[in-house]
């Protein structure tokens, strides 16, 4: 029997009575139980299935993400799935994260099994006791599609071990991201984050298979309807960004690799890139929540500009002058990491006098830059006295020379916004004169309080 017919079959009218009978039976504290129960119920529906009808592990290694997400769920009728999900709604996360870990350790019995065979091993791997490997993947989906935060609770569990990591794993965890996704867009991505993202700086990174899973996880969820909106209002959740400043800087050095390092994929990181960094930044200005996450962006964009790759230093760059927007304190820790990074710190000179008119308009304030200027000038000084190699000594010139450029910009806006106060003022005692309103000592009065000069 194919999983489709087995599926026309169920009845929902039965599987209500049958829930509802398992509630009965098992107290709040038996959830567990309740859970396996309902397992056991699709198990003995799929049964006559046989695994040539449903070969989870070819089907697995050879269908698309948009393919991968639908199996075997999308045989389940609506009113079956309605039923079960409102029930599985209303199990605890304790429960459910119990239930997740039976049914993902069944899975890999079985793929361990194929392994094994695949091997020429002569003993078999034991399989989890199940009565249909379809039940197992069509109670997980419906687990993670109705609850999909039940992953994020068992993160401490999975992350980082080997019984749930590893590529030949990779299309099992792809799945498990594309079931919550569909139950919870912000959900999904912070899930792609934690679990796929550091995959790219592991061995398996250089593997193009590997790689395009990834890719298609996160281009699928990039692709839902109003998916952008959807994840910059979800872009911090419970005071954590969903990604976060690691996640960004390992994403930017994907995307803006060296030129012999370019592949393929690269074009795809380029392309889904920009949403990304754009939910990495995304939150309230001045939380202390943004205020962390600036000054982590500006410690890993130091980094990036001292590789002098030139694609990946001009984001770079950009991401660091972003942080000084946003947060003054990002002056100060700029200040700190100066002569360690003098390098990066004569490129970031440089593109701040360079693009000064775009770079001034975005800062609140320019004093914790004119401050800062000031700082560097006499670390220059100091270090130039002492006497340091050629290299540095000319490095040190050239910081020297945009943070005078940057100064002498900032007092022609000074000089600016005085003539601008000046001129505002004798508008104001020039309207009181005609109106006739002015007393005797008001503009001396003006004078004084703006300083101004006693010939106006």
């Amino acid at each position: 029997m194919t999983v489709a017919e087995a599926a026309s079959k169920m009845d929902a009218g039965d599987l209500g009575a049958f829930l509802a009978d398992i509630t009965a039976s098992y107290n709040e504290t038996q959830q567990d139980i309740q859970l396996m129960r309902l397992a056991d119920y699709f198990g003995r529906a799929f049964a006559a299935v046989s695994p040539a009808q449903f070969p989870w592990l070819k089907t697995f290694k050879e269908s698309s993400v948009a393919k991968l997400v639908d199996i075997p769920l999308s045989h389940v009728s609506d009113d079956v799935y309605k039923i079960s999900v409102e029930w599985i709604g209303q199990r605890s996360i304790e429960a459910l994260g119990s239930f997740v870990l039976w049914s993902l350790d069944s899975i890999l019995a079985d793929l361990a099994t194929h392994q094994g065979v695949a091997k020429g091993s002569k003993k078999a791997v034991q399989q989890a006791s199940s009565k249909s490997q379809v039940a197992i993947f069509v109670v997980l989906a419906m687990v993670l599609r109705r609850r999909p935060e039940v992953l994020i609770s068992l993160l401490p569990v999975m992350r980082g071990s080997p019984k749930y990591e590893g590529q030949d794993k990779l299309p099992i965890t792809v799945w498990l991201v594309a079931q919550a996704s569909l139950g919870d867009l912000v959900v999904g991505l912070y899930l792609w984050v934690q679990f796929l993202l550091p995959i790219l700086s592991s061995k398996s990174s250089s593997n193009p298979l590997c790689r395009d899973l990834i890719l298609q996880s996160v281009e699928r969820i990039l692709s839902y309807p109003k998916a952008r909106p959807i994840l910059l209002n979800g872009a911090v959740r419970k005071g954590e960004h969903i990604v976060p400043p690691s996640a960004l800087d390992l994403l930017m050095r994907v995307s803006f690799p060296t030129p012999s390092a370019r592949v393929k994929a690269t074009e795809r990181f380029e392309a889904v890139y920009p949403t990304l960094k754009e939910i990495a930044l995304a939150g309230s200005p001045g939380s202390k929540t943004m205020r962390q996450v600036t000054q982590q962006i500006l410690k890993n964009s130091v980094k990036a500009v001292n590789e002098g790759i030139p694609d990946l230093s001009k984001e770079a760059s950009g991401l660091f002058i972003w942080c000084l927007t946003q947060n003054p304190e990002c002056y100060r820790q700029w200040d700190i990491l100066y002569l360690d990074n003098l390098d990066a710190s004569v490129v970031l000179l440089k593109k701040i006098s360079d693009e000064w008119k775009e770079h001034s308009v975005k800062h609140a304030s320019l004093d914790p830059l004119r401050e800062t200027l000031k700082s560097f000038r006499e670390k220059n000084d100091k270090a130039l006295a002492a006497g340091d190699d050629v290299a540095r000594h000319s490095l040190l010139k050239d910081a020297d020379k945009y943070c005078k450029q940057i100064l002498g910009r900032l007092s022609q806006g000074h000089g600016c916004m005085k003539s601008m106060v000046l001129v505002s003022v004798a508008l104001a005692v020039g309207a009181a004169v005609m109106s006739q309103n002015i007393q005797p000592g008001d503009i001396k009065k003006f004078v004084a309080m703006f300083n101004l000069p006693p010939t106006l």
